[in-house]
């Protein structure tokens, strides 16, 4: 049985930002079928910033001590800002996890990412544009395994191949 520091337990036995947001701009989910952990992020968005953040997690402790320092951790981020958290930056933030329960924090990063795809694609498309997250990467970093993305407009993550309709639809 996993091991948990006092921060980890704070944030799982008392989760902040818990729930949903009503007309939220952008929504992101990621899940694990190996481990059954799913995570669900909703953002609102004000002048580039994440105004709001919340989320709903069924899963174990980690998972939902993951989501609740994610939301933490990315309020009032821009939102290039918040595409740059890693699961990295999350674990150290809680003061580490059981290497078993590692996978966690990548959950929680890429739920955020994918939330923030979502309203990209979302104002995209109400200017007439298409809108791919790879290319908007800019040399940033998969929104799927968190690999650097080249400036060249490219399509498709060379490091998990994950593609734009992948990254905005999560199929």
């Amino acid at each position: 049985m996993p091991v948990y520091n006092e921060k980890v337990m704070d944030h799982f036995m008392n989760p902040r930002n818990v729930g949903e947001i009503e007309n939220p701009d952008g929504v992101g989910e990621e899940g694990n079928p190996v481990c059954g952990d799913m995570m669900t992020i909703y953002i609102k968005v004000k002048d580039d910033r994440l105004e709001d953040i919340k989320f709903k997690t069924f899963g174990c402790g980690s998972a939902i001590a993951v989501s609740s320092m994610v939301s933490v951790m990315a309020r009032g981020m821009t939102l290039d800002e918040a595409m740059k958290l890693t699961p990295d930056q999350v674990v150290r933030e809680l003061g580490g996890l059981p290497k078993i329960k590692l996978h966690c924090s990548n959950l929680g990063a890429q739920a955020l990412h994918r939330a923030i795809d979502n309203y990209r694609e979302k104002q995209a498309k109400l200017k007439g544009e298409r809108y791919n997250p790879m290319a908007a990467a800019d040399g940033g970093n998969c929104p799927h395994c968190n690999a650097e993305i080249s400036e060249d407009g490219t399509t498709t993550c060379q490091t998990c191949g994950a593609d734009e309709k992948e990254c905005v639809t999560g199929e």
